[in-house]
């Protein structure tokens, strides 16, 4: 039910996998493929100054299981094509940076890598001219 701007992203990427499964096919050596399914994983880099993931994974290891929603927005101003927001849902940490230091940096990236089970395209970009 809360809500939060991670305005200290620097890149995510969710990415959609399709589970197939091997099909024997009669007469042929080879075999066909057949889609069962599909699982969401994603990861994300971003600056070390919030501990709202690593709070997730202590409520994790203290017996809670916590899925959340992100939302993300691509919009370029300066571009036709507009915006597009996906919305990835329940959401679950599977890994992720506890504790960090580099003497020699000049600022710290904390990364997360995650799964989900669900999405939906809330707005597409638009086409192009010349792309229809």
């Amino acid at each position: 039910g809360k809500r939060f701007q991670f305005m200290s992203a620097i890149e995510l990427e969710a990415q959609f996998n399709r589970t197939k499964t091997q099909v024997p096919v009669l007469g042929r050596t080879g075999f066909a493929t057949k889609s069962v399914g599909w699982h969401g994983t994603g990861s994300a880099v971003f600056h070390y100054n919030i501990s709202k993931f690593r709070e997730l994974m202590k409520r994790f290891k203290d017996g809670e299981e916590i899925y959340f929603t992100i939302q993300v927005i691509n919009e370029d101003k300066t571009s036709a094509s507009g915006r597009q927001v996906v919305i990835l849902e329940n959401c679950s940490v599977d890994s992720g940076i506890l504790a960090k230091f580099d003497a020699n940096g000049s600022y710290l990236t904390d990364r997360i890598s995650f799964t989900f089970d669900d999405f939906k395209i809330a707005e597409n970009f638009k086409d192009l001219d010349g792309m229809n």
